[in-house]
């Protein structure tokens, strides 16, 4: 039986570093991913978070454990600090079986 893996990302934009407006977001915008895909928590290999380097009051991945997701592997990374690059954005990349 071959398995297939499939990436789903969104981004989305907070209006400071603010901790509880990070966390609200990141589980704003992987509630929507999950929603609009049928993602199943149990079907996800793992969720690789972004923030712009103006974030830096908390972990967006720990608005997935907020939410429960407990099985999966999460991992966070800052994106490089680009000129014209946007700000105070969260992405996230879900892999999904």
């Amino acid at each position: 039986m071959t398995m297939m893996l499939r990436g789903v990302r969104g981004a989305t934009t907070v209006h400071a570093n603010d901790a509880a407006e990070i966390l609200a977001a990141t589980q704003e915008l992987l509630s929507e991913i999950v929603e609009v895909n049928g993602i199943v928590e149990d079907e996800v290999a793992s969720v690789f978070f972004t923030t712009t380097p103006d974030l830096t009051a908390v972990f967006p991945a720990q608005a997935a454990r907020n939410m429960g997701w407990t099985r999966v592997a999460l991992m966070g990374s800052t994106e490089a600090n680009i000129d014209e690059g946007m700000e105070l954005c969260i992405r996230i990349l879900v892999h999904w079986n």
